[in-house]
């Protein structure tokens, strides 16, 4: 039997909006009651809006375009071009709808449709059993990875009574997946209320290698932080080629730079001792505070603040900028000491001579003064 035509469904849209009854529909109509029966399922449907395209994802013309240009035997790097769009684009389009033999436009932009809904709700969310167990076992410090299994175990034969512990993870940390209650995270093993992304640097996420009982930077003197008074110092490791190393310390009010070289080792004691014989070389009122990153090399600043009477504040990780009149000045110093020159064969001698060629060269942020007439002006 032929379809209905349109004027057939719109005599019938008309009737319904009377409150005829199917009988008469029948009747005017003049079909079989399963065909009006479906006209009118069809009707009562609502009608659905076109799901809202993203311009970053491709678009049915466009799919229509790699089609023909696959057929046309071009390459996707030319189809690419003639879209605007990236050569990955395409090539990922192709790869994942059956390759350069299988690829169809109309079956592609389905798929994509399709992998673009919204997943589903989480299973925890939707099965309060399961729900309760797993919150349950979390309460005894179970990790999720153990609960998982468990449940397989537990409860063969209960497809319900399943869940994979990324689920319990992404319910955990994920606030738009939220089946499980926020303070359950006090119970992993972590403690940790967010989660850390499978990227995240190993020498972060471990916690080895930490220095210990550093004073963080939030706890220098506000006079350091403005500039005000001098005798607080930032410092910093500078490498070459080798096993040589020079120890820079910049003071923050006049930008007057030592340099101490490490010709041999920057282990801790060897850093420690060198900078504590350089700092002491300094009248009392420059010997307020030194700044530094964590590194290693300044896992003993407890001895060194001992030594010096120069108390030690430490950046966050990853933030040069805490330290930037230091950064800065590194900088200025590979002019004189290059990457790829060896420390090790540089004597202290040497290095006095560089520091004193740049505490002799003036500075715009000092209104071009040298940092040895800024240093001369604050010293009785």
């Amino acid at each position: 039997m032929e379809r209905l035509s349109s004027k057939e469904r719109e005599r019938i849209a008309e009737l319904l909006a009377e409150g005829a009854p199917f009988w008469r529909l029948c009747e005017e109509v003049g079909r079989s009651r399963h065909a009006i029966r479906r006209a009118v399922m069809a009707l009562s449907q609502p009608e659905q809006r076109e799901r809202k395209r993203s311009p970053l994802r491709l678009s049915p013309a466009e799919r229509e375009e790699i089609s023909r240009g696959l057929v046309a035997g071009q390459s996707l790097r030319a189809i690419a071009g003639g879209l605007g769009r990236s050569p990955s684009t395409v090539s990922r389009e192709v790869a994942r709808n059956g390759g350069r033999r299988a690829y169809r436009a109309c079956r592609a932009d389905r798929a994509a449709l399709r992998r673009a809904c919204r997943p589903r709700p989480s299973k925890l969310v939707s099965c309060s059993r399961l729900r309760s167990v797993v919150e349950a076992k979390l309460e005894c410090r179970w990790s999720p990875e153990q609960i998982s299994g468990w449940l397989v175990r537990e409860f063969p034969d209960d497809a319900e009574m399943r869940v994979s512990h990324e689920t319990i993870y992404q319910s955990l940390f994920v606030q738009s997946r939220g089946a499980l209650r926020k303070e359950l995270t006090r119970y992993l093993r972590t403690q940790r209320s967010r989660r850390r992304p499978a990227a995240y640097p190993k020498h972060v996420r471990n916690g080895q290698g930490r220095i210990r009982n550093l004073v963080h930077i939030s706890e220098r003197p506000p006079e350091a932080e403005d500039r005000a008074v001098p005798g607080h110092w930032e410092g910093d490791l500078i490498y070459g080629q080798g096993i040589g190393t020079v120890a820079t310390l910049v003071e923050r009010h006049s930008r007057f730079v030592m340099l101490v070289g490490l010709p041999t080792s920057h282990t801790a004691d060897v850093v420690t001792d060198a900078l504590a014989t350089k700092i002491a070389e300094l009248p009392a009122q420059l010997r307020r505070s030194l700044t530094w990153d964590q590194g290693k090399e300044m896992a003993a600043h407890s001895r060194f603040t001992v030594a010096s009477g120069v108390p030690v504040f430490f950046c966050d990780p990853r933030s040069p900028w805490q330290r930037g009149t230091n950064e800065n000045t590194n900088g200025l110093l590979r002019q004189y000491l290059p990457r790829k020159s060896r420390f090790a064969d540089r004597t202290q001698d040497e290095l006095d001579a560089i520091a004193g060629e740049l505490n002799g060269r003036p500075r715009k942020t000092l209104d071009y003064r040298t940092p040895a007439q800024a240093l001369e002006t604050v010293l009785p």
